[in-house]
C-alpha cells in the first residue's frame, strides 16, 4: 500500500525488558506491522530500556528517559522484568484500570486442568485495581523488643476504589451484566469495597453486584468459571486470581493484559514473567503479548484488525498448531516462536 494512502498513524513505545520478553515483543510487533499494513494504518515503534538492561546502562531499573520516550504515544508495549520498572510507570502515567480477559478456545479446552465440560464459553474480565493497595502503600523493615520484622500497609482512598469501580461497572453494563466483587471485608472491614461499588452501581441500573469473599471466589473460578463475566478485585487480589485464569485456558502464556488511565492511555503485555528457563531458546509463546496488542487496537478502535488477529489465532490453534508451554500430544504439531509468527502472516 502506497504510503500516503496510509490515514491513521500510531507511535508505539516498545520496552522488551528481559528473560523472554524481547521475543515475545519482537513477535507481536511483526504481527502488528502485518496486520497495520493490511488494514490501512501505519505504526512506528521506538524502543525504550526497562529492568535489569535499563540497570545495568544507567543504574536505574526505569530511567526518566524511557519514561519521556512513553510520553506523547499511543501505547507502550512491554515485554517483562524480574524487579524494578513496572510500578515505576504505573504509577508516573496513572495506569489504575487493568485489564484481564480470560477466554477459552475450544482447541485447547483439553489443555486445562479443568474438567472440559466446565470450561466451553469461559469469557471473564478481570478488572484489577493497578496504582494502590499493598504494592504502593508504607512498606520497611523494623525491629522491635521481638525481634525484626517487615511491614507492607493495603492503603486505598475511596475515590480510588469508585474509579475502579466505574470502569468494572461500565464493562459488565456492555457485556453480560454480572459484577462480581472480590473481598475480605471480614478481616479488611475498613476497606469498604461492596459498600462504594454499590453505590457507584446505582448509575448502571441493568447490573447485577455479586459481592464473594476473595477465598470463596478464588475455589468458584475452579468449581464453576462459566458463572462469572466481571470480576472486580484489589491489586493484590486481582495478580493473584488473574492467574487462575492461566489454568482454566491451559497456559498462562495465552493471556494479555491492558493497564488504562482516565484519559485511554495504556501499556499492553502479557501477564507471565520473564521465563528465564527458556529465554534465548526461541520456543517462547507470544501470544500473550499479542492478546495485548490485540486490547491496543481496541482501544484504537482498530477493532477488525483485533478481530482479525483473534479469528487466525483460533484457525491456527485449530490446525493444531502448538507452543511448547501446550504441550503438544498426538496429531498437535510443535512450533517456535518464528514458526508461529509465519503462521500469522503469511
Amino acid at each position: 500500500m502506497p504510503k500516503s494512502s496510509i490515514a491513521r498513524q500510531y507511535r508505539v513505545v516498545a520496552l522488551p525488558g528481559e528473560g523472554i520478553g524481547p521475543e515475545v515483543v519482537e513477535a507481536a510487533l511483526e504481527i502488528l506491522y502485518s496486520v497495520a499494513r493490511l488494514n490501512g494504518f501505519s505504526v512506528t515503534v521506538d524502543y525504550g530500556a526497562i529492568g535489569e538492561p535499563a540497570y545495568s546502562i544507567s543504574g536505574d531499573f526505569c530511567p526518566e528517559a524511557t519514561l519521556q520516550l512513553c510520553e506523547d504515544s499511543d501505547g507502550i508495549i512491554f515485554g517483562a522484568v524480574s524487579k524494578g520498572g513496572l510500578l515505576e510507570l504505573r504509577k508516573r502515567f496513572d495506569l489504575f484500570a487493568n485489564l484481564r480477559p480470560v477466554r477459552t478456545f475450544d482447541s485447547l479446552l483439553d489443555k486445562s486442568s479443568l474438567k472440559t465440560e466446565k470450561l466451553k464459553g469461559v469469557d471473564i474480565l478481570f478488572v484489577r485495581e493497578l496504582t494502590s493497595g499493598i504494592y504502593f502503600g508504607a512498606a520497611g523493615r523494623d525491629e522491635d523488643e521481638k525481634g525484626a520484622y517487615g511491614y507492607h500497609t493495603m492503603h486505598y482512598y475511596d475515590w480510588q476504589i469508585r474509579r475502579i469501580a466505574r470502569v468494572a461497572l461500565d464493562k459488565a453494563n456492555n457485556r453480560r451484566g454480572l459484577l462480581t466483587i472480590a473481598h475480605k471485608e471480614n478481616a479488611l472491614p475498613y476497606l469498604p469495597w461492596t459498600r462504594l461499588v454499590t453505590e457507584e452501581a446505582k448509575a448502571f441500573p441493568k447490573v447485577i453486584i455479586e459481592p464473594m469473599l476473595v477465598d470463596n471466589l478464588a475455589m468458584q473460578l475452579v468449581i464453576n468459571p462459566q458463572h462469572f463475566d466481571v470480576i472486580l478485585a484489589s491489586n493484590l487480589f486481582g495478580d493473584i486470581l488473574s492467574d487462575i485464569g492461566g489454568a482454566i485456558v491451559g497456559s498462562i502464556g495465552l493471556l494479555g493484559s491492558a493497564s488504562l488511565n482516565e484519559s485511554g492511555f495504556g501499556m499492553y503485555e502479557a501477564i507471565h514473567g520473564t521465563a528465564p528457563d527458556i529465554a534465548g531458546k526461541g520456543i517462547a509463546n507470544p501470544l500473550g503479548t499479542l492478546a495485548g496488542v490485540v486490547l491496543m487496537l481496541e482501544q484504537w478502535g482498530e477493532k477488525e484488525s483485533a478481530k482479525s488477529i483473534i479469528e487466525t489465532q483460533k484457525r491456527i490453534l485449530a490446525k493444531g498448531y502448538r507452543t511448547a508451554d501446550l504441550a503438544p500430544q498426538g496429531k498437535e504439531i510443535l512450533v517456535n516462536t518464528a514458526e508461529l509468527i509465519e503462521l500469522f502472516i503469511s
